[in-house]
C-alpha cells in the first residue's frame, strides 16, 4: 500500500495535541485479504440461491449445447443419480476447507475439488511456490546493489523520456500477452517495476498499470494465444487464423488506447504530484531519490549478477511459451530449437532459487547471508502468495456447488435467437459474469464454446466472432476482478490498494467495453 504518511497516522492538533475526531474515525478501505474474504462469503450465499446443475459431455469432455439439467439436492436418503448436497453442515464444510483447498486441492472426474481426491491439481500451489522463489530471488539480487544500480543507470538514461519506457514495456507485455497469454508469470515483474517508475517520478499506479494494462490488453486481444484463441478455436469447431485480422486490429487499437491511457495519467502526476490516486509516500519519495542521486557506474560483478538475474526470466519466457503450437498457428511448422518437454510453474520456481544461490556466489554474499537472503525475500513475498491462494478459494466453492453451468445455461438462454451484429457484443456481454466465475481463460473457453458456437451459426454469424468475443470478456475482467489471482498479488508486490487501483482503472475499461463492442459489431465484416 502506497500512502502518504499522514494518512497512514491520525492527524495531530499541534495545539491541543489531540487527533481530530473526523479524521480519526475516516472510514478506510479493506485490504485484499478482506476484501477477497467477502467475495469468498457472498459466493458462498450465492451458492444456496443459485440451483446447482450440469451439462452432458461429449468424449472430449466438451458440453452439449440443450443438455443442461438441474442436479437435485442429496436427502438423507440420497437422491437417484447424482446430487448436490446443500446441507447447512455440509456447505459449512466446503466453506472452511475452501482455502486449503485453494491451495492443495485435486479436481476430480466430476468436477468436485477435495484434497483426497485422484485426478488434477486444481490448488494454487505450484503459483504460491512460484511466487516466494521469485521473492527470494529478487532479495539475494538486491542485497548485492546490482538492481539499484541499474534501475539507477537506467533512470538516468531515461530521466527527461520516461514515456519512451512505459510505452516500450507495456508493447512487450502486450505482445506476449497476444502471443502466449502471458499473466500469472508477469507477477516476477512487479518487483523490479515498482522501484523503475519510482526513480522516474511516478508512482506506483504506473507501475501496476504498465503489467496489467499491457500484458491485460494483450491478452484480451489474443491472435495466436494457445491458451484463450486456441482452446476456444478448438472447441468452437475452427482454424485459429479464423478471425485473426479483426483481432489483429483490435490488438493495434486496444493496446494503443492502453499505453496512451496511461501516459496521460504520468503526465498529469507529473504536472501535479497531489494528482496522485495512491499519493507519494515519504518511503517513496526518498527512495526515488536515492536511486537517482549518486549513482556509481556499474562494476563487472555487479554485470554479471545482472546477466543472471535477466537470463532466469529469459529461461522462464522461452519455458512458458509454447513454441510448437504458435510456429504451427502463424506459419504451420514446427519451432526448429530445443524446447522443454514440460515446464511451468514448478520448474520455473526452481530456475529462481538455483539462480538465487549463483548470484549470491557471484556477489560473494556467502552462505549465511544467502539463506537469509532467501528466507526474508519469501516472506515479503508471503502476502501475494497467500492472497493468490484465497483467490482460488472462491472457485473453488463455485466449483463445489455446482452452479458454473447453471450460470453458463442462462447465458445460453440469453444469446440463443439473436441474429446479425447484435449478437457479438450480447456474447460478450454474457460472458463476463462468467470470466468472473472462470478467471482461467482456458477453463472458460473449454467451457463456454461448445455452447456458444452453434448458436453463432443460427444467427447467421462466423464461429470467430464467437471466440472474439468470449476471449475479449474473459480479457476485460482479468483487468479488475478480485478473483485474479494475478490482480490482487500483484497489488499486493505493488502495495497499491484495491480500491485506489479500481479508481484508476474502471474509467479504461469502460473504454474499452465500448470499442470491444463496436468491433465485434463489425466483426462479421472485418472477418
Amino acid at each position: 500500500m502506497s500512502e502518504d504518511e499522514t494518512q497512514s497516522t491520525p492527524d495531530v492538533d499541534e495545539a491541543a495535541g489531540e487527533p481530530e475526531p473526523e479524521k480519526q474515525k475516516r472510514w478506510r478501505f479493506p485490504t485484499a485479504f478482506t476484501v477477497l474474504a467477502l467475495v469468498l462469503l457472498v459466493v458462498w450465499v450465492a451458492s444456496f440461491i443459485i440451483p446447482s446443475g450440469s451439462y452432458e459431455t461429449d468424449k472430449a469432455g466438451a458440453p452439449v449445447p440443450g443438455s443442461y439439467t438441474e442436479l437435485p439436492e442429496c436427502t438423507g436418503e440420497k437422491a437417484q443419480g447424482e446430487c448436490v448436497d446443500k446441507s447447512m453442515p455440509e456447505q459449512l464444510q466446503q466453506l472452511w476447507t475452501s482455502v486449503p483447498n485453494g491451495l492443495y486441492g485435486i479436481e476430480n472426474a466430476r468436477g468436485s475439488v477435495d484434497p483426497f481426491n485422484s485426478g488434477y491439481l486444481y490448488g494454487s500451489a505450484m503459483i504460491f511456490l512460484f511466487v516466494l522463489a521469485v521473492g527470494a530471488f529478487v532479495s539475494v539480487t538486491m542485497q548485492t546493489n546490482s538492481i539499484q544500480t541499474g534501475i539507477g543507470r537506467l533512470a538516468l538514461r531515461y530521466k527527461h523520456s520516461g514515456s519512451i519506457l512505459v510505452i516500450v514495456l507495456m508493447s512487450i507485455f502486450a505482445l506476449g500477452g497476444t502471443t502466449y497469454g502471458m499473466w500469472e508469470e508477469t507477477l516476477g515483474f512487479f518487483a523490479l517495476l515498482v522501484p523503475l517508475v519510482l526513480a522516474l517520478k511516478y508512482d506506483r499506479i504506473v507501475a501496476a498499470s504498465i503489467i496489467f494494462l499491457g500484458a491485460g490488453t494483450g491478452v484480451l486481444a489474443s491472435t495466436v494465444n494457445p491458451f484463450a484463441t486456441g482452446v476456444a478455436s478448438d472447441a468452437a469447431g475452427i482454424d485459429v487464423g479464423d478471425g485473426i485480422v479483426l483481432r489483429v486490429i483490435m490488438w493495434v487499437v486496444l493496446v494503443g488506447i492502453a499505453i496512451n491511457y496511461v501516459l496521460w495519467y504520468c503526465r498529469r502526476i507529473t504536472r501535479d504530484p497531489s494528482k496522485s490516486i495512491v499519493g507519494i509516500s515519504a518511503s517513496d519519495a526518498e527512495e526515488s531519490k536515492q536511486l537517482v542521486e549518486d549513482v556509481p557506474m556499474l562494476e563487472g560483478r555487479q554485470k554479471a549478477i545482472l546477466g543472471v538475474f535477466f537470463a532466469a526470466f529469459a529461461i522462464m519466457i522461452y519455458g512458458f511459451v509454447p513454441w510448437n503450437d504458435v510456429m504451427d498457428t502463424v506459419f504451420g511448422t514446427d519451432w526448429p530449437f530445443p524446447v522443454f518437454e514440460t515446464f511451468y510453474f514448478a520448474e520455473s520456481s526452481v530456475v529462481f532459487i538455483i539462480a538465487a544461490v549463483i548470484i549470491g556466489l557471484i556477489g560473494r554474499l556467502g552462505e549465511e547471508r544467502t539463506v537469509n537472503a532467501i528466507v526474508v525475500g519469501a516472506g515479503d513475498f508471503l502476502g501475494a502468495a497467500l492472497i493468490i491462494v484465497l483467490a482460488r478459494a472462491v472457485t473453488v466453492v463455485m466449483k463445489n456447488a455446482a452452479i458454473t453451468d447453471t450460470i453458463i445455461h442462462w447465458t445460453e438462454d440469453a444469446v440463443s435467437g439473436t441474429s446479425g451484429a447484435l449478437f457479438g457484443p450480447l456474447a460478450f456481454l454474457v460472458n463476463l459474469p462468467i470470466a468472473f466465475l472462470v478467471p482461467s481463460s482456458s477453463g472458460h473457453a473449454a467451457l463456454i464454446m461448445p455452447i456458444l458456437a452453434p448458436l453463432a451459426d443460427f444467427a447467421g454469424v462466423n464461429r470467430s466472432v464467437a471466440v472474439t468475443a468470449f476471449q475479449s470478456a474473459s480479457g476485460l475482467v482479468n483487468y479488475i476482478t478480485p478473483t485474479s489471482a494475478v490482480v490482487m498479488g500483484g497489488l499486493v508486490l505493488a502495495k497499491v490498494r484495491y480500491d485506489h487501483y479500481l479508481r484508476f482503472a474502471l474509467p479504461f475499461v469502460g473504454i474499452i467495453a465500448v470499442a470491444v463492442c463496436l468491433f465485434l459489431a463489425l466483426g462479421e465484416a472485418v472477418g
